[in-house]
């Protein structure tokens, strides 16, 4: 396993949201692509966004904690077609859990908490891509922005939106 860590959060040319890992020299990089609301969780965690209610992440990181149990690392083991398969690893006063996941909630919950992310030595190999490679245009990073803007608009406040926002414009989450 090698630790990895986040290089960048974007849109590949096509327009779809994917975060990029790359190793600690940033020699080898590696490109998952994930859902938009996963990419809001993450970028939300990494800019110090906080909403008045928890999301998903921070509700998963409260109940782990509640149950005694830590997040030690997660992993992201393996690659099937184009798949890709996470572990999120837990101690707790009992025992030791692995849990299955998605590579992207998995970093968004190691992003909460502090754990590391680990990545399979086959997965890299399969998967590796140059971090140069991986540049986006000013045009594609717009996109992006106004993309995690309006899902902001619709995480803020309980209400009438399954997100629990209303989509006003003021609804949305708070620097800090």
């Amino acid at each position: 396993m090698i630790q990895m860590f986040i290089h960048k959060v974007g849109l590949d040319p096509q327009g779809r949201a994917l975060i990029f890992l790359t190793d600690e020299n940033n020699e080898r990089g590696l490109p998952i692509w994930i859902g938009p609301a996963e990419a809001q969780a993450i970028v939300s965690k990494m800019q110090d966004i906080k909403y008045p209610r928890p999301m998903t992440h921070d509700l998963l990181r409260s109940v782990i904690e509640e149950t005694g149990h830590a997040v030690r690392q997660v992993r992201i083991t393996r690659l099937e077609d184009t798949t890709f398969y996470a572990l999120i690893d837990l101690d707790g006063p009992l025992e030791a859990l692995e849990i299955d996941a998605r590579p992207s909630d998995a970093i968004a919950l190691a992003l909460r908490v502090g754990a590391p992310i680990y990545v399979a030595e086959e997965v890299i190999e399969q998967a590796n891509r140059p971090p140069e490679q991986v540049e986006e245009s000013e045009e594609e990073m717009e996109t992006f922005r106004r993309l995690m803007l309006t899902m902001d608009d619709d995480a803020g406040t309980p209400g009438s939106s399954p997100g629990g926002g209303t989509g006003d414009p003021g609804s949305g989450p708070q620097e800090g």
